[in-house]
């Protein structure tokens, strides 16, 4: 019986994650808790648990006696997670470059071709294989708690990343950039892909920033 419960809260837990990321669910908006799990046909105990785990995402926040709201972006959240990849994701990536098996090169290759895929047929899936893309330039490196923080960072951006690639135009540089670091990144050019990568993640925190002060 656990394990059906388990199962079911990750489903609740993928299903409403999906809507927040795409943006369905607006910022400050409160999780109404009864409805959703009218909605979804569940009981309140799976639906609770998917929303732990989804504050616990930081993509819900809690208040005493108010419930779950959907944790508004902010310039200083940006900053923050930004920040943390810059320090860590360049040279992690760089170096991860110099192991890559020809299966880690097959998979990231497979991550870029379904977010390209993604970014005509279905753009709620964005920021989702965005996240796997670079997670996939960051796995060779092998060091279980680098990329355990990494992926961290990398699930929080999922919504920057999205508020991002709004403006016209950024899509296609998106693309170059990441076609541009798989190359490099499969020839083991560890230095100069980690360079790019440092580029990529400050100028997306640069459009970031311009776009809060709008």
């Amino acid at each position: 019986m656990s394990l059906v419960v388990r199962t079911l809260s990750e489903q609740i837990f993928t299903l409403i994650r999906e809507r927040i990321i795409a943006g369905r669910i607006a910022p400050d908006a409160s999780i109404r808790q009864d409805a959703l799990a009218a909605e979804l046909g569940v009981s309140k105990i799976p639906l609770r648990e998917a929303l732990v785990r989804l504050e616990q995402e930081s993509l819900l926040v809690s208040h005493p006696n108010r419930g779950y709201f959907v944790r508004p972006l902010s310039a200083e959240e940006a900053e923050e997670v930004y920040a943390l990849r810059l320090k860590l994701e360049p040279d992690s990536v760089g170096e991860a470059s110099r192991l890559a098996t020809p299966q880690d090169k097959a998979a990231a290759k497979r991550a870029l071709d379904a977010l390209d895929e993604a970014m005509v047929s279905n753009r709620d899936m964005v920021g989702g294989l965005n996240r796997d893309f670079h997670m996939s330039l960051v796995r060779p490196l092998g060091r279980p708690l680098t990329i355990q923080m990494l992926e961290r960072l990398n699930i929080i951006s999922e919504r920057y990343v999205r508020k991002h690639l709004e403006p016209a135009g950024r899509e296609g540089r998106a693309h170059k950039e990441h076609l541009a670091m798989l190359k490099l990144w499969s020839q083991g050019k560890g230095n100069v892909v980690a360079a790019m990568m440092h580029d990529h993640i400050a100028s997306t925190l640069e459009d970031l920033r311009r776009e809060f002060k709008l």
